[in-house]
């Protein structure tokens, strides 16, 4: 899990939900190298390990958001996502945008019920 690039909370849970800001595919404050699945995969990895640190499972993922700078990576979105979550299939949206921190390509946001 990286340390966040800005002013807020990796994660704060309110009741018996848990709301994950939005991860990107750092590690140690710097993007993975190899393009749009490597990075993607990172961005996976740190949001399991938040989740973990919070004693949730991507499984407890009720809704993402998936911020692409490249509408293009939708379909590789899609194949490495449902490997990620295997047979879960949490809501979802997935919104293309002009820039994200660190010139990442792709950014996710979750809500997890803990209850």
């Amino acid at each position: 899990m990286s340390k966040p690039v800005g002013p807020y909370s990796p994660a704060l849970r309110a009741g018996e939900w848990l709301v994950c800001s939005g991860q990107i595919g750092a590690v140690e404050g710097r993007l993975v190298e190899g393009g749009f699945e490597p990075e993607l995969r990172q961005v996976l990895a740190n949001l399991e390990a938040l989740l973990d640190s919070h004693g949730a499972r991507m499984t407890d993922v009720v809704k993402t958001t998936v911020f692409l700078a490249d509408m293009a990576d939708f379909a590789l979105l899609n194949e490495v996502y449902v490997a990620a979550f295997g047979d879960h299939r949490p809501a979802r949206s997935a919104v293309g945008v002009a820039a994200l921190p660190l010139g990442a390509r792709v950014e996710i946001e979750a809500w997890v019920h803990l209850g």
